[in-house]
């Protein structure tokens, strides 16, 4: 058991990385600009200190995010593509730049190109009205104008079409001239105009052809998996940053997941420890009026949905019209628990708030694991060893309790295996119509306003209770049948 218990442990940390690289390509490929959602909204206009404002917020959150790096450990990559891409902060500019590249395919002027567009923009933001006369008049107009012309460059880093590219510059050529004291700063837009001509002139589109491989020491997900400055990794427990909130998703897990733990444990408690008698009851008085009736009522239990026994519950036992016996709502009272309250006050005020979700959490696990118990029991039964105690004159409850009952166990574990993910993931429904605040309802949330890093946590944490569950389903199936043996020098009986 021992060996094979290493050897399963060994296991996992292959198994682990697979889980964490999927969670990883998820976060990578998944839409949206991740900078662009972290951003602080600012109101639109054609203000310059906007515009460095989000330039600032941009690079920081790039920094922050560790989006200024390469992906992976390396790259393939065709050889007019340069591997230095990672470092330009916007996502919509990386891709222009890389559809310039496959169609043009000399990235030397297409760079340089980029870097004349980035140098307009530069000097469109330290652009002022120095009109010398009717100063009013001409700066308003200015003002509009270069409103409008700001629109017009912002579309330059968005196309790779000549005819579109051609009329921007076109117009900001108009614009410059158009204006007195703009002139000696046309030759920015004329450095723009030949570095795109150049483009034209001198395509390498056979470079796309030719494939290279570049190595990264430092990437994304080496920073995400195991940490830097900026980020402790996955493997101490750090999940990245909320979109949504901007707070570190581990924490936002930890104040939520106490509540799905608990009633998830809560649940498998109570189901497995009625489960079990009445399967077995059922099982050794088969077709009987309490196997007949106990079938039924189970039957009828498996086939409710949560939903209405839960408003159900609610309507009755929650209505001022009915039977007001236990809060509509929440898991403590409206105003909290007493300053001075100790863990036992505490649990005496949740309590009523946790009944009718604990037992919408357990009638449906408790009728499925019963109706499997009769059955794995009922098997157990009609075999040979169980036919020979009872011809030994052994007592009818010693042949159910010590030797059918362990036997009849390797299925229900089966199902035990799937209590450790369902710990993460919570209920849904039922968070919602009792206003748990539990992991249910936050991943509900997160997959609604497209919270990757949450939505990715969640995977990952799921893949490694699953990992986790069958360890201890394996376990369970040598302890409840002495005749599974996980040695390799073992002989099949």
């Amino acid at each position: 058991m021992r060996k094979y218990m290493l050897r399963r442990l060994l296991l996992f940390i292959p198994t682990f990385m697979v889980i964490t690289l999927i969670s990883f390509i998820l976060l990578v490929n998944a839409p949206g600009d991740p900078v662009e959602r972290m951003m602080t909204a600012s109101q639109s206009s054609g203000d310059n200190t906007q515009s460095v404002v989000q330039q600032e917020q941009r690079a920081y959150w790039t920094h922050r995010l560790g989006l200024d790096l390469p992906v992976f450990y390396f790259s393939i990559h065709s050889l007019a593509e340069p591997d230095t891409l990672y470092r330009i902060p916007n996502k919509a500019e990386r891709n222009t730049l890389s559809q310039f590249i496959r169609e043009y395919g000399n990235e030397k002027e297409i760079l340089r190109f980029y870097a004349a567009e980035s140098a307009l923009e530069k000097k469109v933001d330290g652009l002022a009205c120095l009109a010398a006369d009717d100063t009013v008049t001409v700066c308003d107009h200015f003002n509009s104008d270069r409103v409008a012309m700001r629109m017009e460059w912002s579309k330059l880093k968005s196309t790779t079409n000549p005819e579109s590219i051609r009329l921007i510059i076109q117009n900001t050529k108009t614009f410059f001239l158009k204006y007195d004291f703009l002139g000696k700063e046309i030759s920015v837009v004329e450095n723009l105009e030949n570095n795109f001509e150049d483009i034209l002139r001198h395509p390498q589109t056979w470079k796309n052809y030719i494939p290279c491989i570049s190595f990264h020491a430092n990437n994304q997900y080496h920073r995400w998996l195991f940490g830097d400055g900026q980020s402790n990794g996955l493997l101490r427990g750090d999940f990245g940053i909320s979109y949504l909130t901007k707070q570190p998703v581990e924490e936002m897990i930890r104040g939520k997941i106490g509540w799905s733990l608990f009633f998830t444990l809560v649940s498998v408690f109570f189901a497995y420890l009625l489960s079990i008698p009445l399967g077995i009851k059922a099982a050794a008085k088969k077709d009987s009026r309490f196997d007949r009736i106990s079938s039924m009522i189970l039957f009828m239990l498996y086939s409710l949905p949560v939903f209405w026994v839960a408003t159900l519950l609610l309507m009755t036992f929650s209505n001022t019209d009915a039977f007001h016996i236990f809060p509509a709502s929440g898991i403590k009272p409206v105003t909290g628990y007493p300053v001075d309250a100790g863990l036992i006050d505490k649990i005496k005020l949740s309590l009523p708030y946790l009944i009718l979700p604990t037992i919408c959490y357990t009638y449906s696990s408790l009728a499925f694991l019963s109706r499997t118990m009769r059955v794995s029991m009922l098997e157990i039964l009609s075999q040979d060893f169980i036919r020979t105690a009872r011809a030994k004159g052994l007592p009818e409850h010693s042949v159910l309790w010590k030797h059918a009952l362990r036997n009849s166990l390797l299925p229900v574990i089966t199902v035990f295996a799937n209590v450790f993910p369902y710990m993460i993931g919570g209920s849904v429904i039922l968070e919602s119509i009792f206003t748990i605040p539990g992991m249910g309802s936050q991943i509900y949330n997160s997959i609604d306003a497209q919270d990757f890093p949450m939505i990715v946590a969640v995977f990952t944490l799921t893949g490694m209770l699953t990992m986790l569950g069958y360890l201890v389903s394996d376990v369970l199936y040598a302890w409840a049948d002495p005749r599974i043996s996980f040695s390799e020098n073992t002989s099949a009986a």
